[in-house]
């Protein structure tokens, strides 16, 4: 396993690359796992470290590399908020960018079902519903920066 620091904007992450195979890898960030599709799958002979004997029986969308974006101006990120009464919150897993909201208030949501994109560390992840019911309110739109922790959305 190979681990990696980085720095993104002030935030520490500690980036373990548990293994590879083809174009998924399966890498923790703070200690949360992740399934993250590459855009080019690394060569085993440069990377033996890397490679995986074994075949992932299911490769869930948990993250998907990102296309690189010329630089824009960061806007301020949202700081956590409360969850409106009478719901369960969706909250953010890590700081990021909301790239896509897939729900609209009064919407239907199953548990597993992708209620938002959040782009975080170059990668898209599909933040999925961890409750069953409607959707009473979204706190984000598309373009908003997060903070670990934000209440994204509500489920009631």
């Amino acid at each position: 396993m190979k681990t990696y620091q980085y720095k993104v904007k002030g935030v520490d992450y500690e980036v373990e690359i548990a293994e590879v195979e083809g174009k998924i890898a399966k890498v923790n960030v703070n200690g949360i796992p992740f399934e993250v599709e590459m855009q080019k799958p690394i060569n085993a002979a440069k990377h033996p470290a890397l490679a995986s004997k074994a075949q992932p029986a299911v490769v869930a969308p948990a993250a998907v590399a990102a296309p690189a974006k010329p630089a824009a101006p960061a806007p301020q990120p949202q700081q956590p908020a409360a969850a409106p009464a009478g719901g369960s919150s969706i909250k953010a897993p890590l700081p990021g960018t909301v790239i896509d909201v897939k729900v609209q208030v009064g919407q239907q949501v199953n548990v597993g079902d992708t209620v938002l994109v959040l782009e975080a560390m170059k990668m898209q992840n599909n933040i999925e519903s961890e409750y069953a019911g409607k959707v009473t309110s979204i706190l984000v739109k598309q373009g908003e920066t997060v903070m670990e922790g934000a209440v994204l959305i509500t489920i009631g």
